[in-house]
């Protein structure tokens, strides 16, 4: 499992021009589905047509190994016959944690990552999990969701998963200058949030959040503002409440 998530990592270290869209929908009964999905065409473009032929089998073999369908990272591990652990918290959060490769004209272009009917009661099980398993989640996969109202705290409109997920694959020069490499590596970020009932208020406002429909609120992360000390907001409430109507 630790392989395959590296190669996940890795990839995304390397994403000088990547876009990340991220979806996570509510369910009625509290519980959420979370899919993140990593554009990497431009830079597998780029990429692929700066390396000889004689290399590309080497450099983009081990991203051609990963699965194009879901896959947990419970299956991953076994196939891999690294599965280390007998702690049932552990493995259910293995099985509902997925992944795979999407390709285009049969060559790499994005991974997607997605946690599958995730409930208020995995979310210690899942923070436990990560503190080794570095996952790029948006963090609103946390916020408090009792299957009518959402609570979000603002503080969390960072990014602060996926520069951890980047500093176990960098250099330490490169981890102390996280800054600039998240600015550097990712065009933009993205999430939207998506309920099975109609939205009936919300309360609070943010620059990053916006109502696009009915159903949807999109957050939409400003890099230079986010990393820029300077940078100022028009509103930024500390706690935002949507209800949805029953």
């Amino acid at each position: 499992m630790k392989k395959t998530v590296l190669l996940f990592l890795i990839s995304l270290i390397m994403l000088q021009s990547c876009s990340v869209n991220s979806e996570i929908v509510y369910h009625k009964d509290s519980a959420l589905t979370y899919v993140t999905d990593i554009d990497t065409r431009e830079f597998m473009a780029e990429m692929m047509a700066m390396t000889p032929d004689s290399l590309k089998q080497k450099e983009f073999g081990e991203m051609d190994k990963l699965p194009t369908t879901w896959t947990s990272l419970y299956d991953l591990a076994k196939q891999e016959g690294k599965l280390k652990t007998e702690n049932p918290d552990t493995i259910k959060i293995m099985k509902k944690v997925l992944m795979k490769s999407i390709k285009e004209n049969n060559k790499p272009a994005g991974i997607s990552f997605k946690i599958e009917h995730f409930t208020s009661e995995d979310h210690q099980s899942l923070k436990n999990f990560t503190k080794e398993e570095k996952l790029p989640l948006d963090q609103n996969v946390y916020s408090n969701w009792d299957g009518k109202t959402l609570t979000i705290n603002t503080d969390n409109f960072n990014l602060k998963p996926l520069e951890a997920a980047i500093r176990t694959k960098s250099s330490k020069e490169d981890a102390e200058k996280m800054e600039g490499m998240m600015i550097m590596f990712f065009k933009n970020i993205a999430t939207t949030l998506r309920f099975e009932n109609k939205i009936k208020s919300i309360s609070g406002k943010h620059d990053w959040l916006k109502q696009i429909d009915d159903y949807s609120i999109r957050v939409e992360y400003d890099l230079k503002t986010l990393y820029n000390k300077d940078g100022k907001f028009k509103s930024t409430d500390k706690k935002i409440t949507i209800v949805t109507e029953q």
